[in-house]
């Protein structure tokens, strides 16, 4: 096993082949976040379960990762990144086996959840691993390699999910992951850099404030977007921020917090982190409300609806990988700028499509918000990953993914309350959610303008 901590990146064939084995392992824990979506109906029939049951397929495996995002990237700062992120390989592949020879609905509920424990080692410490692969002049382009396989995964997982139930049984879906993830474990065993260990206790009482908090918060706003009991709701909220509070208190003054407190004193990284959410809170209300518009109010299949955002994610994936270059010549907050300004004009585009709209009206608009997305994306990952010093690079891993998930569930969960208030009305209800998208992105574009200033 190597032990040695790289002054500077690693020195190449080693940095290629670890760069695969992060891409393999993120590759993974991104299209299992999508794919068990795409598979739920066939899931629900061969278990026996209902609709309504049904979903806490997705459910157990996205609130297990955020609820243990935070911790784990705590944790990779003390036993180090290398650690954390095979463990969660390891944790991963063995869930997916599970799920995958699961005969009952608990059992499968079960496996996804240890799944997503497996995903969030690899999620929490992903951007922190890179920044040891990495050079730092060749830091940027790693990201944007990075950003461009979560998106092109996100994309991937519906059709590897039709393409997977066309041929074989639905629990395939998760039985792949078995060869792919140890050939991920054995090229990361011998090639994945160690990082330096800091002398801190882990904080068991904070990772568990830390995991009420994100877990109530979320609990409580799914259940307010679905028709819950709003009592209960309102309970559950209420508790996630009494946590977040004591959490806060807990962790101010600390020299190495779970809650990265002392890196959102930085105005550099706290102005990313707001910019980051609006802009993952403008997809969420974007994707959680396209289908409903396109199928619902336009009247497209499920297939060809699932065909029409493919533009997104593959200019995406395009601008994430060639923004890092731009990099060297453009501020990153003029990219992000720029870029989230495409996004919110191609929403209100969006919303504003003409009845029945032809496919292409669709897809190029699309592409347009994608393209945007992608020039923001690598852009802010680096300036966060960038503004914390070497040893911190866990908390500010472990924040980028935690933002995400935030927005990206706060934006969907907005879709369920806006539909909630407007039903039976499938274009005007998705069209309020597209504008909301839109002011948030336009939002985001003004945060990282604000970047600017404070480089200055």
């Amino acid at each position: 096993m190597p032990a040695d901590i790289p002054p500077d990146g690693l020195p190449l064939p080693r940095r290629h082949w670890a760069t695969a084995a992060v891409a393999l392992g993120i590759m993974m824990a991104v299209i299992d976040s999508t794919i068990g979506a795409a598979a739920l109906p066939t899931i629900a029939r061969a278990l026996n379960t209902p609709p309504s049951t049904s979903i806490w397929a997705i459910n157990a495996y996205q609130l297990a990762v955020t609820v243990s995002l935070l911790p784990l990237a705590a944790l990779g700062e003390i036993v180090g990144y290398r650690r954390v992120y095979l463990s969660g390989l390891v944790l991963f592949t063995i869930a997916s086996v599970f799920c995958a020879m699961a005969t009952t609905f608990d059992g499968l509920v079960l496996g996804r959840a240890i799944q997503g424990f497996g995903a969030a080692g690899l999620m929490s410490v992903n951007t922190a691993v890179i920044r040891f692969i990495q050079p730092r002049a060749r830091l940027a382009r790693g990201l944007g390699l990075n950003a461009m396989v979560v998106s092109t995964a996100a994309a991937a997982g519906p059709t590897v999910a039709g393409l997977i139930l066309g041929v074989a049984d639905w629990p395939w879906i998760f039985a792949v992951n078995g060869p792919i993830g140890l050939a991920a474990l054995v090229i990361g065993w011998r090639a994945l850099p160690e990082s330096p260990r800091g002398r801190q206790r882990f904080d068991v009482v904070s990772a568990v404030l830390s995991a009420s908090t994100f877990g109530l918060l979320i609990l409580g706003f799914d259940s307010l977007a679905h028709g819950g009991d709003a009592w209960i709701s309102v309970f559950e909220i209420v508790g996630g921020v009494l946590a977040g509070i004591w959490l806060v208190r807990r962790q101010t003054g600390v020299a190495r917090p779970l809650l990265p407190v002392d890196l959102l004193k930085l105005p550099i990284f706290s102005l990313s982190i707001c910019t980051s959410i609006c802009s993952f809170m403008a997809q969420g209300l974007a994707f959680s409300s396209l289908p409903f518009l396109l199928q619902t109010g336009f009247g497209f299949s499920v297939f060809h609806a699932g065909l029409l955002t493919i533009p997104w994610f593959l200019a995406t994936a395009f601008a994430a990988f060639y923004s890092g270059r731009l990099l060297d010549r453009i501020p990153a907050a003029i990219l992000g700028g720029v870029g989230l300004t495409l996004m919110s004009v191609a929403l209100a585009l969006l919303a504003l499509l003409p009845a029945p709209p032809h496919p292409v009206d669709v897809l190029w608009r699309l592409a347009l918000g994608g393209f945007g997305f992608g020039l923001f994306q690598t852009p802010n990952n680096r300036t966060m990953v960038g503004a914390a010093p070497p040893e911190r690079a866990g908390g500010a891993s472990g924040m980028l993914s935690t933002a995400r998930l935030l927005g990206q569930t706060s934006g969907a969960a907005l879709v369920g309350l806006v539909l909630g208030w407007m039903p039976g009305m499938p274009v005007a209800g998705p069209n309020l959610a597209l504008t909301i998208g839109c002011g948030m992105a336009a939002l985001g574009a003004c945060i990282s303008l604000l970047r600017l200033r404070v480089k200055r």
